[in-house]
């Protein structure tokens, strides 16, 4: 694992804007989004994290519940293709088809964005409101493991439904299990 220092969007500030392409062979800009729609998630991925794997019909269940108050939920890719040719641009489109993502889901090949979302680990929620503002990240729940149990804390969904309500969203921040980015050296 390389170390690598991340510029970090602290709660309350401005998401970093991104051009981006999506697995749908379309380029995909935060600006346009936050035209758009009243909120966005972004949520680091990786095709090979077993957190990401767990978390993927809860993600799919979150963008239909929410996607007729126009919110939208967005993968994102920023792990190093070199370091793990998994994770590359034909195997995200491969992994988007097999899984039937309901959102888009983009690479980062250069991990800027990634970077500068402050993104150590996948999966991350990123919460950004129609203003561009870093509302709410961390954790999509704390029950990353079993998937059969009722969740304990929905807290990207209870951020979202506060977001969408223009009430305050407790809590902001929440500590994020999963797997580390792997970093171009």
């Amino acid at each position: 694992m390389t170390i690598l220092e991340t510029i970090d969007t602290p709660i309350g500030s401005y998401a970093p804007d991104f051009e981006l392409p999506g697995t749908d062979n379309e380029v995909h800009h935060l600006s346009r989004y936050l035209e758009k729609f009243r909120a966005v998630g972004v949520i680091t991925m990786s095709n090979n994290c077993p957190y990401v794997k767990l978390y993927l019909e809860r993600l799919k269940n979150i963008q239909t519940e929410f996607c007729g108050q126009r919110f939208t939920l967005i993968g994102m890719n920023g792990t190093d293709a070199i370091a793990d040719p998994t994770e590359n641009f034909e195997k995200m489109q491969a992994f988007a088809k097999i899984r039937n993502l309901n959102f888009p889901y983009l690479w980062d090949s250069t991990q800027d964005v990634t970077r500068s979302f402050g993104a150590t680990k996948t999966p991350t929620a990123f919460l950004i409101d129609r203003d561009g503002v870093v509302c709410y990240k961390g954790q999509i729940d704390n029950n990353p493991h079993n998937i059969t149990e009722i969740v304990g804390k929905d807290y990207l969904k209870l951020a979202i439904s506060s977001v969408l309500k223009g009430e305050e969203i407790d809590p902001q921040e929440t500590e994020v299990i999963g797997t580390y980015l792997t970093w171009r050296k």
